[in-house]
Formats: C-alpha cells, sequence, structure tokens
C-alpha cells in the first residue's frame, strides 16, 4: 500500500496519510505525494473539495519522521527543510477548490502545519493538536506556519502551545479557533460537508479563500536568523539524538 493513498470520486479528492504503525510520520517522499496531489486537484475540473485525512483513527498526521533529522550536520539542513516544507504547505493552501483537514488522534509538528494551511479542520473529541518541539528536538518551524497558527488562535495562544508543548483536545481546538468544527462521526459528518461545498459557488469560495490568504500574507520579516538559531544548536542535536534514544534531553541554550 501506498504511504499517502489518493483517491478521486467525482467532485471530492481525498488524500489519505497510510503509515499508522508509525502516527502517520511524514517522509520527504510523502511531502512531495501531497504536493503532487494538490496539483492534480488543481488539474482536475471536477474537483469542488480536496479532503487530507490519516489512516487508523489514531493520528492526522505526528509531524516529520524522525529520522529525517539524523544526517542534518548543521544550519543549512535545517534552512532547505523548512522550506521543502513550506513549499509544499504553500501549495496546499493555494489549492483552488476548498480543502478540509479531519483530524482524529494526534496531528503534531508538521501534522499541525498541515491541518493549518487547510480552509477547514473537522475534528473529533479525542483529537490531539500540537506543536512540541521545546520539548522534543529544540528546532523551530518556519515565519509562514508561525503565522497561519497566529492568524487562527493569536499571538499569545500560539506561544502558550508552544511554550508548555502541551496538547489541545477537539473540543477546546473548536473553542479557540484551531478547528471549525467537532464531530463524533468524521466519515459522515465529511461526506455532508462535502456534499454542502460542492453545491456552492465554486467562484465565490476561490475568491473568498485568496482574499483572506492575502490579508496575512503581507511581507513577513525574514526567519533565516531565526532557522539557524535552533537548527545550527548542540541543542537541536541533542534534541534529535534523545528523542530517537527514548530519553529527557538535556538542554543548554546553545
Amino acid at each position: 500500500m501506498s504511504d499517502l493513498i489518493v483517491d478521486f470520486a467525482g467532485p471530492v479528492a481525498t488524500a489519505t496519510v497510510n503509515r499508522p504503525a508509525a502516527r502517520n510520520a511524514m517522509t520527504m517522499a510523502m511531502y512531495e505525494a501531497l504536493a503532487d496531489f494538490c496539483a492534480r486537484v488543481d488539474d482536475s475540473p471536477e474537483v469542488r473539495v480536496a479532503v487530507v485525512r490519516g489512516a487508523g483513527g489514531k493520528a492526522f498526521v505526528a509531524g516529520t519522521d524522525i529520522n529525517h533529522f539524523r544526517d542534518f550536520r548543521g544550519v543549512a539542513d535545517g534552512i532547505a527543510y523548512e522550506r521543502r516544507i513550506e513549499s509544499v504547505l504553500g501549495r496546499l493552501e493555494q489549492v483552488g477548490v476548498p480543502t478540509v483537514a479531519v483530524v482524529e488522534g494526534y496531528a503534531t509538528g508538521g501534522g499541525l502545519g498541515i491541518a493549518a494551511a487547510c480552509d477547514l479542520r473537522l475534528c473529533t473529541p479525542g483529537a490531539r493538536f500540537g506543536l512540541p518541539i521545546a520539548r522534543t528536538l529544540g528546532n523551530c518551524v518556519s515565519m509562514p506556519t508561525y503565522a497561519r497558527l497566529a492568524h487562527l488562535i493569536g499571538t499569545a495562544r500560539t506561544l502558550h502551545l508552544i511554550y508548555t508543548a502541551g496538547f489541545v483536545d477537539g473540543a477546546e481546538a473548536v473553542r479557540i479557533g484551531l478547528a471549525t468544527e467537532l464531530v463524533t462521526d468524521a466519515d459522515t459528518s465529511l461526506a455532508e460537508l462535502c456534499t454542502q461545498l460542492a453545491g456552492h459557488a465554486p467562484l465565490t469560495m476561490r475568491a473568498s479563500k485568496t482574499a483572506l490568504r492575502r490579508l496575512r500574507e503581507h511581507p513577513l520579516p525574514p526567519d533565516e536568523d531565526l532557522i539557524s538559531l535552533c537548527y545550527g544548536s548542540d541543542d537541536f542535536r541533542e534534541g534529535v539524538s534523545a528523542f530517537l534514544e527514548k530519553r529527557p534531553p538535556r538542554w543548554r541554550g546553545r
């Protein structure tokens, strides 16, 4: 089975992240496959809704597979990685039809970034949204990802989520604006939403999502100094090693 299962069924296109044994952690090949899915959606005039979800019911996407970071040697690797991930998230955000993330279980790190790049986020009560990098790897995310999160839940809540390295459940995610709807039966609710969206004016929805994205995308400040600060640090190398060795990291702030 493919690690990213793609299904085009009438007006609905679905990409299912399919590594449930690894909590649907993403490899670079899977990120590229997601970008290819977005391009195919935009090349398919019959598609009116695009869905991203995770297989297995226990995770949406638990970030990037940590093994990818084993060979990082310094700042250049971190900058290249964040640029590569952002190219995919930006492509997802720019899909011309409404995009829906279905979050069951964990949406963490890069998974939170994928969910935030979608227009709508359905979640179940057992959903867990988080960005625990201050506890795990000691890295950071790209400026556009910070901007998306701050746009959704505000600066203070974004910082609280990062500083505490905690998780927000489904009900709380809807309350603070991180998710758009709390559902108990994800499949039924998704089908109803897709039917509704497929019946609405596509140009109105495209213009609206583009306008709102433009409001947020005023020139963002640079972030390479911040990415360099984290990915070039001893703390990041310690974080990766500690995660893989299943022990608490020893942070030194350098």
